[in-house]
């Protein structure tokens, strides 16, 4: 099984930076407020200096939405999507531990992360253009097609577990109480991705033996380097 974007991506948008985990052992029994309020702060710090809109991380994130023909104000990427609502509830849902950590994490650097249940992907998992025919759940249990030409993370099996790149995860492989193991995908292209995407990926790392006592494994992609073998 391995984790990958298509040769198309990378051709496409040749400034991503991709950091991914591969990470077992995980489950909810545990309580994480005091390490999520940390990054909440973070997040709170910048927005104290401008809006999300205004932070390079989101700005590019806002040109690749355009560059793929959606109106950046309408389908905003995940981590522009969680600052929003932060600022203007100066908190985010609970949802899983892990996932509550991970949107902290997001928001303290403004790039998206998605954390994908292993158990539920069928094969090697892809970062691509959909061909339209693909099966995307939503979290209401509905069954959607992406459009052809959609940047989607398809599995083997033509299970679409996120559409619209970074804006929606499916709600097949969404981080539930009985998950034991996920991949976690942080995505960038603004001027210093690469350093910010490696530095998220290594705070990510450091917080999982303390809170679930397992270790991760981790990698940065490029295009010169595309698969993560899992």
């Amino acid at each position: 099984m391995q984790f990958s974007h298509s040769n198309e991506m990378w051709s496409a948008f040749p400034e991503l930076v991709a950091g991914a985990l591969l990470v077992d052992g995980i489950h909810a029994d545990v309580v994480v407020a005091d390490r999520i309020s940390r990054y909440h702060q973070l997040a709170a710090e910048r927005l104290a200096h401008g809006p999300e809109g205004e932070m390079p991380e989101i700005q590019a994130w806002r040109r690749a939405f355009s560059k793929m023909g959606l109106k950046p104000t309408q389908y905003r990427c995940a981590s522009e999507a969680l600052l929003r609502r932060f600022r203007q509830e100066a908190a985010l849902p609970e949802l899983h531990p892990l996932v509550d950590l991970c949107n902290a994490i997001s928001i303290a650097f403004a790039i998206p992360i998605a954390v994908f249940d292993l158990a539920k992907i069928s094969g090697d998992l892809e970062v691509r253009r959909a061909g339209g025919d693909e099966t995307y759940l939503t979290f209401s249990g509905e069954t959607e097609h992406p459009e052809r030409g959609e940047v989607i993370f398809s599995d083997a099996a033509g299970q679409a577990h996120a559409r619209r790149w970074t804006n929606r995860q499916s709600g097949l492989s969404a981080v539930r109480e009985k998950t034991r193991s996920v991949l976690i995908v942080a995505e960038a292209m603004h001027d210093s991705a690469g350093a910010d995407v490696a530095r998220l990926i290594d705070t990510v790392a450091a917080e999982l033996p303390a809170t679930w006592s397992t270790e991760a494994r981790k990698a940065i992609l490029s295009r010169s380097s595309p698969r993560f073998d899992l």
